[in-house]
């Protein structure tokens, strides 16, 4: 791409295009009749040169196709005034061979992010039960999204904010001593049949609310790593109120004049920063409100890192102008903020709503999933598309041993991947060092499927990256499994009628393949087995 785009500059300025633009924007066109990639610049730049987009798409299309680029085989006119390039298979050798060169580690990596941090805080259930479903989509994002962050260079934080003060805390403690006692829970405590077994584990003498809030944070450590979810913080409110960084926060705020006393409360000035109206910091009886740990917490994450990531629920929509206002009224930049909202999920089983957990009583719980389907299957689900929209999974379609289930479609091209491996090897093939073998030979649009996939991991890991969206991802895995089935069935690797010389082409094709399901699935937290 960055090749092409300096041949267009070049061009234009041979034509005496002025002034000559900022970038060269180059897109893979969404049919392949209309090449591998596509220049809007004429239609842009036509306008400030005082030209006619389609003359000077035609002009720039004599000129280049008068001098070809590395790898293009022609340029074309299309439509009012595009270019669009047709490049020869070679470039995608070249693609092959730089895929198997940098391997699962360096290819489609990025250093946009070197010398930059970020901290993603998601899931942070509360510390009184287990991990639930509602928490499975944006514990898969919010790990994917960290993922990616790390493809691309930056150094990153996985958080989880433990919420441990505050009423439900007590009603906790007051649930797991009552069930300790044989006795019913409170009225609004908890009554799930978990809190009956956890109670039957707690030692008599056992604070109840302690050894609860410890006791759920092992559940729900033990529920996330099944999920294949870790974190490298674990901050707990409690610590943070004991720390002094609440009162420290109010003074900074004060100081920076965007609190201010009214009716016995303070107030933060949230309005001065695009909030709807001011919030209480702390109550007219000294009680602090939801909002002033929440700033402190976020305070002491920004001494931590540059770029701060929330991901929440649907139901903290409200939440965020407050938070952002806070932040901005800290002395950050609004963005410097970011909140991914994540959408609710439905949950089916046959087309019917699932049935509640019994051991959690109104909720389904992580594990449940992660029994029902597997980790690969739930997670790879959650992330097939974009946490903007509501989405429903039928469990029944996630578990099935068959192509209509995503999952099973994109870990069975990877597990044929090792089959055709094992064959060849079996056959007396053993790949042979990539400068020896004839690339070339490689024209087969089954093949070159399978390349142009590959080509487009870079560029899909980047965007996926600076969008916080790992659904592409997804998407872009599912092609190239796709790519690589029409392969599989069109193209022998061993047998009858392919040459040796073939055979050690394709050998090579079929690792670069492997490279890159390798780092697709891994960037989406999802396994890749060598057999299904």
């Amino acid at each position: 791409r960055d090749a092409l785009a300096s041949a267009v500059r070049d061009a234009l300025a041979a034509l005496a295009v002025e002034p000559l633009p900022e970038r060269v924007d180059l897109e893979r066109p969404a049919r392949k009749e209309h090449g591998d990639w596509s220049s809007n610049v004429a239609l842009a730049t036509a306008k400030k040169a005082g030209r006619n987009p389609r003359e000077l798409a035609s002009q720039l299309v004599d000129h280049l196709n008068a001098d070809l680029p590395p790898h293009v085989e022609r340029v074309e006119i299309a439509g009012p005034g595009f270019v669009n390039f047709h490049l020869a298979p070679t470039w995608l050798h070249d693609v092959l061979s730089d895929v198997v060169t940098l391997g699962t580690e360096g290819f489609a990596r990025s250093d946009a992010g070197v010398g930059h941090t970020v901290n993603v805080e998601f899931v942070s259930a509360n510390p009184t039960g287990p991990v639930h479903a509602g928490h499975a989509r944006g514990a898969a994002y919010g790990d994917s999204v960290a993922r990616l962050l790390e493809r691309c260079g930056y150094g990153v934080t996985r958080e989880f904010y433990i919420n441990d003060r505050g009423v439900q805390m007590q009603n906790f403690g007051a649930s797991l001593a009552a069930r300790k006692k044989g006795e019913e829970p409170p009225e609004d405590g908890y009554k799930g049949q978990y809190v009956t077994d956890w109670a039957a584990e707690m030692p008599d003498d056992a604070d109840p609310v302690a050894w609860g809030e410890d006791r759920a944070l092992a559940d729900q450590r033990e529920a996330l790593a099944a999920f294949n979810v870790h974190f490298d913080v674990w901050y707990k409110e409690l610590a943070l109120v004991d720390s002094g960084a609440i009162e420290e926060t109010l003074d900074e705020l004060r100081e920076k004049g965007h609190v201010f006393d009214d009716d016995g409360a303070t107030w933060l000035r949230s309005t001065e920063f695009g909030d709807d109206k001011d919030r209480v910091l702390v109550k007219s009886d000294g009680e602090l409100t939801y909002l002033a740990p929440d700033i402190a917490y976020h305070r002491d994450k920004f001494s931590r890192a540059e770029r701060l990531i929330n991901v929440w629920g649907a139901d903290h929509h409200g939440y965020v102008p407050r938070m952002k206002a806070a932040m901005q009224a800290l002395g950050h930049d609004a963005g410097e903020l970011e909140v991914a909202i994540v959408q609710l999920v439905e949950l089916l089983k046959d087309g019917e709503p699932v049935k509640i957990s019994k051991r959690s009583g109104n909720l389904i719980e992580l594990r449940d999933i992660v029994d029902e389907v597997g980790a690969d299957a739930a997670r790879l689900t959650y992330l097939l598309q974009s946490i903007d929209s509501r989405q429903t999974v039928d469990l029944a379609v996630v578990a099935s041993q068959g192509m209509e289930n995503p999952v099973y479609y994109v870990q069975m091209a990877h597990a044929r991947i090792h089959g055709i491996t094992r064959k060849a090897a079996e056959a007396g093939f053993e790949r042979a060092p990539l400068n020896t073998v004839d690339l070339s030979l490689l024209t087969h649009e089954r093949e070159l499927d399978v390349l142009r996939s590959l080509s487009e991991l870079p560029e899909t890991v980047l965007s996926a990256c600076n969008d916080r969206a790992p659904h592409r991802v997804t998407t872009w895995v599912r092609e190239l499994a796709g790519a690589f089935h029409g392969f599989y069935h069109d193209c022998y690797v061993v047998g009858e009628g392919v040459s040796p010389e073939l055979t050690q082409a394709r050998l090579w094709l079929v690792e670069s393949a492997r490279v890159g399901l390798a780092i697709g699935l891994d960037l989406l937290g999802v396994s890749a087995p060598e057999q299904l």
